[in-house]
């Protein structure tokens, strides 16, 4: 006698892809983007930053920060530089937002999580620099195409919530880039038990800085903090 088909409710495919995606996520160190005075910090626990990136630019203001499989979030990456540079040629460099940028990002990532066997195990963030601080923007993506409009600073990857927690309970609007730095690396810190700071060489650090006239992502590799 046949066995009738087996059974699963869409609703359980769904939870089941969603809790794959957060287990792989988890399981990567985390980067931490937040304003300051004069832009927007972005800073990884990522050793391998002098081989694997995972914070880049995309466009003149705009910068990509993911955590995740690295396959993934690279092809994510490549994607949206090429959009930019598609619609900044087709129309005009003010046209290419974080904003849109977030919104094609989320079609993808949607897309994948609904129809594909195995969703991106990838968290991303689109940050764009204003030329005031009132226009910064900081978007954050899940593996599902979930967007969220952040306000200020962001925490993805690793124990995120309870990053999160000691990052909102710390930033303050207009802080400077010393003292910025200076949280970034202990909330990123939080994961060691120990209560160890992140070594220098763990740390990959970036800026995109409000002042400069076009190209406004630069990587920083000397220490941030104030004594140096």
């Amino acid at each position: 006698m046949t066995q009738p088909p087996f059974y699963v409710s869409p609703e359980q495919v769904m939870a089941d892809r969603a809790e794959f995606a957060r287990a792989g996520i988890a399981r990567g160190r985390s980067v931490v983007v937040l304003g300051y005075d004069e832009g927007i910090l972005l800073v990884a626990d990522n050793p391998s930053s002098r081989s694997l990136n995972k914070l880049s630019e995309i466009y003149d203001r705009i910068a990509f920060a993911a955590v995740g499989k690295y396959n993934e979030f690279e092809n994510l990456r490549v994607a949206g530089i090429r959009y930019a540079d598609l619609r900044g040629y087709s129309y005009d460099r003010s046209d290419v937002t974080a904003r849109a940028l977030a919104n094609a990002y989320a079609q993808t990532l949607g897309t994948v999580f609904t129809q594909d066997q195995k969703p991106y195990e990838v968290e991303i963030v689109v940050a764009e620099v204003g030329r005031l601080l009132a226009g910064d923007r900081i978007y954050r993506l899940a593996y599902d195409g979930s967007v969220t409009d952040e306000r200020g600073w962001v925490a993805i990857g690793g124990d995120s919530e309870r990053l999160n927690d000691a990052l909102g309970s710390r930033w303050v609007p207009g802080m400077d880039l010393h003292d910025a730095f200076d949280l970034a690396r202990d909330v990123l810190s939080l994961r060691d038990e120990g209560g160890d700071l992140l070594p220098d060489a763990a740390l990959e650090i970036a800026v995109l800085e409000r002042t400069a006239t076009r190209r406004c992502f630069r990587r920083v590799s000397a220490p941030l903090r104030a004594d140096g």
